[in-house]
Order: C-alpha cells, then sequence, then structure tokens
C-alpha cells in the first residue's frame, strides 16, 4: 500500500485517477489536508474546512467483473462504520446508497466512480478498470452551517473528543482490506448481510427519483428493492428521502 499525503487538492478523487493513468498501484490512497473542489455525489460539492475531516480516494483495481463493482459500495460503507466504531466507539447506521448516519445524521460520505483504462496506457496489462473510492468523515467540526446543523454531525459533536485523521485512516484501511477481500473471494452475500444489518434505510417509506415506496431489501447486486402497490421494484442508483 502506498500512502500519498498532500496539504492541498483540488480533489482526491481527481488525484487518485491521474496517479492511475501514470500506472499507480492497487491500494494507493490519497489523503488531503484540504480539498478546494471536493465533490460528493452528483456532483454535490463536499466542503470542509481544513484539518476537520479524513479527506481520502483509494485506488482500486478490481479483481470482481464489472457487474459486481457496486459491491465495492457497500464494502466502503462497511470500512467506514467498523472504523468508527473502532476509533470513537460509536454505532453507525447505513443509507442507501453511500451515506454513513449516527443519530440519523449524516458523518461521512462515499463516492465511488470507475474508469477503463486507455488501451496500452502504464500499469494497464490485463486491467478491465479502475475505481476510485472517495470517502470523507467527519472528525473535528463543532458546528455546521445553517441548513445542515440538523443533518450533519461529527464524531467530535457525538463523542466530544478528538480523533486523530492518521488513526481514523489507519482503522479505515484495514476495514476496507478486510471486506474487499472477503468480497472478492466469496462474492457480494456475505458483505450484503452485514450491510443489511446496519441499514437505516430498509423498512422506511422512501422515494428515489420519484418512485415512492417502502425499502423492504437489498439485491443480489446491491440495487435498493421497494415495494410500490403490491409490486416490487428495483432502484440501482438515486437520490433517496424519507417520505
Amino acid at each position: 500500500m502506498t500512502i500519498v499525503h498532500l496539504p492541498r487538492v483540488d480533489s482526491t478523487q481527481g488525484t487518485i485517477f491521474d496517479l492511475a493513468g501514470q500506472g499507480a498501484s492497487d491500494r494507493t490512497v490519497v489523503v488531503a489536508d484540504y480539498q478546494a473542489a471536493g465533490r460528493g455525489r452528483r456532483g454535490r460539492a463536499w466542503d470542509a474546512p481544513a484539518g476537520t475531516s479524513l479527506l481520502t480516494s483509494i485506488l482500486v483495481r478490481p479483481r470482481a467483473t464489472p457487474e459486481r463493482w457496486g459491491g465495492y459500495s457497500l464494502v466502503s460503507a462497511l470500512a467506514v462504520a467498523d472504523a468508527l466504531a473502532c476509533v470513537a466507539g460509536l454505532g453507525a447506521r447505513l443509507k442507501w446508497p453511500n451515506d454513513v448516519l449516527v443519530g440519523g445524521r449524516k458523518i461521512a460520505g462515499i463516492l465511488l466512480e470507475s474508469r477503463m483504462p486507455a488501451a496500452g496506457g502504464p500499469g494497464t496489462a490485463g486491467a478491465v478498470g479502475v475505481i476510485a473510492v472517495g470517502i470523507g468523515v467527519n472528525l473535528g467540526q463543532r458546528a455546521f452551517p445553517a441548513g445542515l446543523a440538523e443533518r450533519a454531525t461529527s464524531v467530535l459533536l457525538e463523542t466530544g473528543k478528538i480523533v486523530e485523521r492518521d488513526a481514523a485512516l489507519a482503522a479505515l484501511l484495514e476495514a476496507f482490506d478486510g471486506w474487499r477481500a472477503q468480497l472478492e473471494r466469496d462474492g457480494l452475500a456475505p458483505v450484503r448481510a452485514r450491510w443489511l444489518a446496519l441499514a437505516d434505510t430498509i423498512g422506511r417509506r422512501v422515494s428515489v427519483d420519484g418512485v415512492t415506496g417502502v425499502a423492504v431489501d437489498l439485491d443480489a447486486d446491491g440495487a435498493l428493492v421497494l415495494e410500490v402497490g403490491g409490486r416490487r421494484h428495483r432502484v440501482v442508483a438515486g437520490e433517496l428521502g424519507v417520505v
């Protein structure tokens, strides 16, 4: 594993893809003190004052075939939950598709992006593509701006304690490697089972991009299953809200 620490980047995701294009190896990790143009799902800005968050991206050269890459999203969420339990004693819950909650408020977000390799590029022989796993964990924020305070939290706000970024990173990477190995060895079933055990979404009435129903299951490929008017509806991706 190679860990690259940088004081400032536009985004850790962009940096990890740049390194991937230069032939960086699987499990290369970028950690930044500050992101000038951090982003979350659907291009939303992810802004955190310098030094308050764990801002990292992990390069994955997947062993799973592309149709199973959705499993890495579940792996990432489980790794964050395990890390929060390890370093802060927090019991996190998981909101589909990529949010981690404590006490119903968001403490971490995850962004997975994939790219297929350019033919003949360095480090791409036999590769089917790369995944950048971007993770932001709120560690030291004492307050959030108006409009976020009721929806966001941090380790400091939940515990009253400062958790060092490097300790959180070490716990996160250890958990990520463990869940990733299980996914690639045993398939999605054990990862899915643990995700369901921590799910905040299952059993709730939700709306995803105009489709409203009760979230009842996570499909074998990681899609959310809604019960809508007595029928089951699969949702592969989208913006989820509780109704």
